[in-house]
């Protein structure tokens, strides 16, 4: 191969990748259902008599997703019962330790 079709060579094949790229995942969604329900839900929307007003909640309610869920507070909750399961996990360590340190000290005895 020459330089010139080395160099075209590899430019095409950039210039797919992207396609490759995109195909793969049209077949994954595809795969996966997500084309089927999202087509579904929105012929569901196209063919509603009286268009809601929030066409994104109607999607996210036909979908099952919960609506009008405060995400952030969700997020703030999550991090602190983390927070408190890690202290918990703490003190059983250490209530663990004593337990096990008060069994040697009787078994010596």
């Amino acid at each position: 191969l020459t330089h010139a079709e080395l160099m075209a060579t590899n430019a095409s094949a950039t210039f797919t990748s992207p396609d490759v790229k995109k195909e793969e995942f049209r077949k994954y969604l595809e795969r996966s259902g997500v084309i089927d329900s999202l087509t579904k839900v929105l012929v569901g929307l196209y063919e509603e008599p009286e268009k809601p007003s929030n066409a994104l909640d109607f999607v996210k309610m036909t979908l099952g997703a919960p609506t009008g869920v405060d995400v952030e507070a969700l997020k703030a909750e999550n991090e602190q019962l983390r927070d408190k399961n890690n202290e918990l996990n703490q003190k059983i360590l250490e209530l663990t330790k004593q337990v096990e340190s008060l069994t040697a000290a009787s078994s010596a005895e």
